[in-house]
C-alpha cells in the first residue's frame, strides 16, 4: 500500500429556502481512485527502474537486478540491496572506463538526466 490513501468525501446538502443542492459520492469513488493510482505507482517505478539500469555499476549483475527482487514494485520505495550496495552508492567514482554513465549515485544521477521525461510519463500516465 502507498504512502496516502484515498478517502471519498461525506455527502452533503447545501443551500437554504427554496434551492437546495445535493452531492452525492458514488460508492466505488474512493476505492477506483486508488486502484488508478496504485497503477501509475507501479508504471512509474518500472520506468525508474528501466532508466536506471544503465547507470548502476555493473560486475556479476545482483546489484543491477537486486531492485526487482529486493523492492516491492508500486510501492514507490525502490530498494538496491546487496551487501555492498551502499558503498557502491556513495564512495565510488560517478563514472566506470567499461562504460561511462555507470558508477556511484545512480538513481541521483538518472533523475537528473531523466527529470523532463520522468515528469512527462507520470504526466501521461495519469490521464491514461
Amino acid at each position: 500500500m502507498g504512502l496516502f490513501q484515498i478517502k471519498a468525501p461525506g455527502n452533503a446538502a447545501v443551500g437554504s429556502g427554496a434551492i437546495t443542492a445535493t452531492i452525492e459520492w458514488s460508492p466505488g469513488f474512493a476505492q477506483d481512485r486508488e486502484a488508478g493510482f496504485a497503477r501509475v505507482q507501479k508504471m512509474f517505478d518500472q520506468e525508474v527502474l528501466r532508466l536506471t539500469e544503465p547507470y548502476v555499476p555493473f560486475n556479476t549483475g545482483m546489484l543491477a537486478l537486486s531492485p526487482t527482487q529486493a523492492s516491492d514494485v508500486g510501492s514507490g520505495l525502490l530498494v538496491w540491496a546487496t551487501p555492498y550496495a551502499a558503498a557502491q552508492y556513495y564512495s565510488t567514482p560517478l563514472t566506470r572506463p567499461y562504460d561511462p554513465r555507470r558508477g556511484g549515485l545512480w538513481f541521483d544521477r538518472m533523475c537528473g538526466d531523466n527529470r523532463t521525461h520522468l515528469v512527462k510519463f507520470a504526466e501521461r500516465a495519469v490521464k491514461g
